[in-house]
């Protein structure tokens, strides 16, 4: 994502704005909206819709009342107001989607005690909030110290401040319960502000945090992700992943977001296959499902007796078996039905590399080991290095052949 005022470095890579989450525009910033209702006017005698999103320090959402009526767009820094004091945020959306919005987090927008928005942020809100989010790196790393003294199992991943500086939020995550009341005593001493401990999972870790992930984009949860679904290893089982924890967890430590998103298509697809218990019965013996293929639409069977034995079979073909199984009747054997199919895969086209792209399998090719090659350099210098002694050696002998026959010719009397 960039906003228009994001620049380019020398090198072609993108410089940012420098605004550091505070991105006037709204373009650049984690959680962005774009408001697709924004060209769009009112009927005649509707009348605009009172409530606003306000996003605090480009991680957290809330909904406040326009009870002032202001004239508000994306990108206001605003005044809002809080238990106690008041914080500054900014706008995200304004108009009907917000009632969209809070009509998905089951937010009453009806309600009367929903909190509401002041004014728009002046220059001196807008000093005291810079200075107190300069503050939080520092706040943090003293903290992490008072807790490390204190021998407390816990990690503290964030600070927030509210707008005012009056109050800081310190997010962490723990294992277990943890006693924190010495700790708030000791911050609260250190630092001079009112202190809340607030507990946060992993997953909301992470989306604080942000990050790279091993797709190579930046985190779907500091990103686009608001909701956070439970994910089960039986989500790896549907899509026929391996069931490896080092490659299926994110850097939260838990099962990634995305095995949800092709969920819903690979179960579909599984409708129409065989289930993996069915058990075919043929005249060679029972025969079990071993692996299945969704793409290929192909199912791989053993018998009872030789499990390491597999073939192949197409999807319509097992449905053909297990139809003339329900009429008791038994194929001669899987034989069979494996050699036309296998004569069907050889047929079909393999991927082609029409528009240049890299071949899908050459990761699959073992790499060469570099001990090796730089054995192998080496042999082949050993070989050019003695080559080449032997080569002046030759040359040396035959010059000092050559002196003597020479010398020999010289010392000879002319009349011999």
């Amino acid at each position: 994502m960039g906003c228009s005022s994001c620049s380019t470095g020398k090198d072609g890579q993108p410089r940012g704005c420098k605004n550091n989450g505070t991105c006037g525009t709204d373009g650049c910033n984690k959680l962005t909206v774009f408001d697709w209702l924004s060209n769009m006017s009112l009927p005649n005698g509707e009348k605009p819709f009172d409530c606003v999103e306000v996003r605090f320090k480009n991680s957290r959402k809330e909904f406040f009342r326009n009870s002032e009526n202001l004239s508000l767009s994306i990108g206001d820094v605003v005044a809002t107001q809080t238990t106690s004091g008041h914080d500054v945020g900014m706008v995200t959306l304004t108009g009907e989607l917000v009632k969209v919005q809070m009509k998905r987090k089951k937010v009453d927008f009806k309600d009367p005690e929903l909190p509401k928005l002041y004014r728009k942020a002046s220059q001196k809100d807008i000093d005291i909030w810079q200075k107190s989010r300069d503050r939080e790196e520092e706040i943090k790393k003293r903290a992490r110290e008072i807790a490390i003294i204190l021998k407390l199992q816990m990690k503290i991943s964030d600070v927030e401040f509210q707008g005012d500086g009056s109050k800081a939020t310190f997010y962490y995550t723990a294992d277990e319960r943890v006693d924190f009341r010495q700790l708030i005593k000791d911050m609260a001493k250190a630092f001079g502000i009112r202190i809340e401990m607030r507990q946060i999972g992993y997953r909301q870790e992470a989306q604080r945090l942000g990050g790279i992930g091993s797709c190579g984009r930046e985190l779907c949860c500091s990103t686009w992700l608001t909701d956070f679904r439970s994910v089960s290893t039986s989500a790896a089982r549907y899509q026929q992943l391996s069931l490896n924890p080092q490659k299926l967890a994110g850097q939260c430590g838990k099962l990634k977001c995305c095995l949800n998103y092709e969920l819903d298509v690979y179960l579909d697809a599984l409708k129409d296959f065989p289930s993996q218990d069915t058990k075919l019965q043929t005249e060679k013996g029972l025969a079990f499902c071993q692996k299945t293929d969704i793409f290929k639409a192909t199912l791989w069977f053993s018998y009872k007796d030789d499990p390491s034995n597999w073939h192949v079979l197409s999807s319509e073909q097992v449905k053909e078996i297990i139809a003339k199984n329900k009429k008791k009747e038994k194929v001669a054997s899987l034989e069979e039905y494996a050699v036309e199919n296998l004569v069907e895969i050889e047929e079909r086209v393999v991927f082609e590399n029409v528009v240049g792209q890299d071949s899908l399998t050459r990761f699959d090719k073992p790499k060469r080991n570099k001990n090796n090659r730089n054995r192998n350099r080496n042999k082949k210098r050993k070989n050019t290095s003695e080559n080449g002694q032997k080569r002046n050696r030759n040359k040396q002998n035959n010059q000092q052949g050559g002196n003597k026959n020479r010398n020999r010719s010289k010392k000879r009397p002319k009349n011999a």
